[in-house]
């Protein structure tokens, strides 16, 4: 009997030490990797919330595009250079025009020329007529000089319309092939200016579609996380029903050497086998629980990875054929909308200077025809007096009388050229007021409000691809954090086989079947009480009376305390949530 029990007291020692280390271990692990696993998850938390935000500037700066008047800006701008070929023309309208009127401004000069000719010619005429009479060389001289002063003028008007004739040849010259140079370049440069800018807004648009589906996936990726890290409780639980279980075998083991010294060593042997099979059940108990909710876990972690999956796709989307691509094609469409602005500012000038030139010139002439209009009437006065002076001399003076009245019939044709001169004038001065700056406006305006629209969108796409980085980064980092989250926190695995080897062990140690200690019950109530205080789970007092019922005189104590204790369960779960 002696050596019976030192042998079954080899094999408690055996088992006892086999069991604490095992309890141990398992204790340690569920502590250690549910610390960890809660780590981690927090730090996914932390790089989901910096996703996020990194989304929420992205809709910000897709915002900011939507509302800016850029695109606006640039579609005007478009718009007015689109009208180029048209107000090109009809500027060339007006040029014509111009070229046309002075054409017939010079038929009239010509004649006023050929009339001061013929006036030179009856002057000498009379100079050399009236070279006898003293009376008349004076005078001979003083209108042979008014006439030569009226070629002066005449000729004087003649090279300002000359020189207008010119810049106006020339004006229309390069006209011409500006013209046809805008019918050319100007609709496909403002097409290709006008599908870059919708393949922009588009792109944006995608953009916000596609930050929106990210959004919504990485908040339920969020809401997840939140909802594993509040299912980590399973790890405090159960690493605090590892500790009852240890503290189960300690009690025992304080009452043994207490008030269990009075049990005799079947009784004592009886009590372990009770306390083996109540802590291999516990640990059963535990085993399932904790399998169940860990698979739990376990699938809401892996279905992460679907989920990052798709967001690296959707960023993908939103960094591969980004704005980068389509500023580029903008710019090149807007530098050669700016060569075009460049050719409308040297039109413009040119325009400009032929409009001057033409309202100068016309008040030039309008200058020169009064001096000649002065001319022909110093003329007609100064033959007048001669044929009244020739009435005198009788008939000496009637060879100069016959010239002075040529010279006053010549003289009057003057006067029907300037005033077909004067009436051609106001047509003159209109078509020069055709002659204002193409697009309706400053071509300089067009290039500025072109850069600036260029400006801005180029401003919302650095401010779009930095955003997009940042992204990226998020999204690489949530990735990665993840895929370490599926490897840390796969509990089954390692934890769930080192409880259901707990749980075995003490299978094996506690036996097939369970000792009857009813004899011993008033001696024990002590431990049983002790042992049922630790619990803080209905399932860990379900299962200890399934293997120890309650002692009668403990029943309603422990009936009445069960409900009270059950009730403490969800301030467990409350202190038990990371």
């Amino acid at each position: 009997m002696a050596n019976g029990a030192g042998s079954a007291q080899a094999i408690e020692l055996t088992t006892g030490t086999e069991v604490s280390q095992t309890l141990e271990t398992a204790r340690s692990q569920v502590e250690e990797r549910f610390l960890e696993g809660g780590t981690v998850l927090l730090s996914v938390m932390d790089v989901l919330n910096r996703l996020l935000n990194s989304l929420d500037n992205i809709t910000k700066a897709l915002d900011n595009n939507e509302s800016s008047n850029a695109d606006a800006d640039l579609r005007a701008t478009v718009e007015s250079l689109t009208a180029l070929p048209v107000t090109e023309q009809a500027r060339q309208t007006a040029l014509a025009t111009l070229a046309e009127t002075g054409s017939g401004l010079h038929k009239h000069i010509a004649e006023m020329q050929e009339t001061m000719r013929y006036l030179r010619t009856f002057a000498v005429t009379v100079k050399i007529t009236g070279a006898g009479l003293p009376e008349f060389a004076g005078f001979a001289q003083e209108i042979l000089e008014r006439i030569y002063s009226g070629t002066e003028e005449v000729n004087r008007f003649a090279g300002h319309l000359d020189s207008l004739q010119k810049e106006v040849k020339l004006a229309l010259s390069v006209g011409a092939n500006l013209s046809k140079s805008y019918s050319e370049t100007v609709p496909a440069v403002a097409g290709a200016l006008r599908q870059d800018a919708q393949k922009i807004a588009e792109h944006r648009q995608k953009l916000g579609v596609i930050a929106r589906e990210v959004g919504a996936i990485a908040r339920g990726v969020q809401s997840k996380v939140a909802s594993t890290l509040s299912a980590l409780q399973i790890g405090d639980i159960t690493r605090q029903r590892i500790e009852h279980v240890q503290s189960t075998f300690s009690l025992l083991d304080e009452f043994l050497d207490g008030d269990g010294k009075a049990l005799n060593a079947d009784q004592r042997e009886r009590l372990r086998n009770v306390i083996n099979h109540l802590t291999a059940a516990q640990m059963a108990e535990m085993s399932a629980d904790f399998s169940r909710d860990t698979q739990n876990v376990v699938q809401t972690i892996k279905s992460f990875g679907h989920d990052t999956h798709e967001i690296m796709k959707l960023r993908d989307q939103m960094a591969g054929g980004g704005e980068g691509n389509f500023m580029r094609a903008l710019e090149s469409s807007v530098s050669a909308a700016h060569e075009i602005v460049k050719q409308v500012d040297a039109s413009s000038r040119q325009a400009d200077q032929v409009s001057q030139s033409t309202l100068g010139t016309a008040a030039k002439l309008l200058e020169a025809i009064g001096n000649i209009r002065a001319v022909k009437t110093d003329i007609n006065y100064m033959a007048l007096n001669t044929n009244l002076r020739c009435s005198r001399l009788g008939e000496e003076g009637k060879s100069i009388n016959v010239v002075t009245a040529e010279l006053r019939i010549f003289a009057g044709k003057l006067d029907d050229s300037a005033d077909a001169i004067v009436n051609g004038l106001p047509a003159l001065e209109a078509a020069a007021g055709n002659m204002g700056p193409a697009a309706g406006g400053n071509s300089g305006g067009l290039a500025e409000s072109l850069t600036a629209a260029v400006g801005s969108i180029r401003s919302g796409a650095d401010m779009m691809e930095e955003e997009l980085k940042v992204l990226a980064e998020h999204g690489r980092e949530v990735a990665s954090k993840i895929t370490l989250m599926i490897g840390k926190l796969d509990f089954e695995h390692d934890l769930g086989e080192t409880l259901v080897r707990c749980a075995t062990v003490l299978e094996d140690v506690a036996g097939m079947e369970i000792a009857n200690i009813d004899d011993i019950a008033e001696l024990i109530a002590p431990l049983d009480r002790k042992i049922f205080k630790l619990y803080t789970m209905v399932q860990e007092r379900n299962v200890h009376r399934a293997i120890i019922p309650a002692i009668e005189d403990e029943a309603a104590p422990a009936a009445a305390a069960a409900p009270a204790a059950a009730g403490d369960d969800e301030d467990l779960f409350a202190d038990a949530l990371f």
